[in-house]
């Protein structure tokens, strides 16, 4: 929505500027609805996602949004430094450091009154070349249970902290599992063989899921075989219970379901 109603104002400027150049031949003549003004701008999407081949570009270079965040605040989210958008809002550290582990990054150095006295070249925190890698290696986000085959590239230990952008220390987070790790208290360390481990905000270790078992073809057939191999016979009435009409014993089924409440052993005098 927000791209269509981008493409809707870049049409209404580009109208707004030609009609200062040549005055419209009927003055009467009526404006274009917000049907035919939403047509317009759905081409114009559609053209330039041809021109450029519907790429969407890696991570990276997808996001345009500039955040401003001190080394040291990328380092210790504790630390005290700044962490902010083009305008001025906060952005809490660490999804500065969310974002810094896939992204196209800028550094800057400024004096002791805040003047930029060197601006470095754009670099990538991920090559292609070794993104394509971390894809082939992980094949998806690799939080145990998730089966989302795209993702971001997550720095077991962050680049701001001394760790390397290296394929033994990356891995394949979905963006939903990556804001977990980074922002919700989730951890993940790689061990000594290579494997990881991720753990929950309280620490206790998540266990690896096994892979999905592929579903049979006849999925009922599949269970009427199972049944017949194991002496299984199924009815219509197996799931029916033995119930012969009587009222219900409140009691025995209270001592039954709850043993703690059945009543106390006789007091011996």
């Amino acid at each position: 929505l927000r791209a269509l109603d981008a493409a809707r104002e870049r049409l209404y400027q580009q109208a707004r500027a030609a009609s200062f150049d040549t005055p419209p031949a009927d003055p009467a003549q009526e404006a274009p609805s917000m049907a035919q003004q939403q047509a317009d701008a759905l081409a114009l999407l559609a053209e330039t996602a041809l021109h450029h081949e519907l790429d969407p570009g890696a991570p990276g270079e997808r996001y345009q949004v500039v955040v401003h965040v001190d080394a040291a605040v990328l380092a210790d989210p504790e630390q005290p430094g700044q962490s902010v958008l083009e305008d001025g809002v906060n952005v809490p550290a660490e999804t500065s450091r969310r974002l810094a582990c896939d992204a196209s990054r800028v550094v800057m150095r400024h004096d002791e009154d805040g003047r930029v006295v060197d601006v470095g070249a754009r670099t990538r925190t991920i090559s292609p070349a070794l993104r394509r890698a971390l894809h082939h290696r992980d094949h998806g986000c690799r939080f145990p249970g998730c089966g989302v085959r795209v993702g971001e590239g997550h720095h077991v230990r962050h680049w701001a902290e001394g760790g390397p952008t290296t394929l033994s220390n990356l891995a394949l987070l979905c963006r939903r599992h990556h804001r977990a790790v980074h922002e919700e208290g989730y951890r993940v360390e790689r061990q000594a063989d290579g494997a990881l481990e991720f753990r929950r905000p309280d620490g206790q270790l998540l266990a690896d899921v096994p892979p999905a078992v592929p579903a049979p073809a006849d999925p009922p057939q599949s269970l009427r075989d199972a049944h017949v191999a194991s002496g299984l016979r199924v009815h219509p009435r197996t799931a029916c219970p033995g119930w012969l009409g009587e009222r219900l014993d409140v009691g025995w089924a209270i001592d039954v379901l709850h043993p703690r409440a059945a009543s106390p052993p006789p007091i011996q005098e």
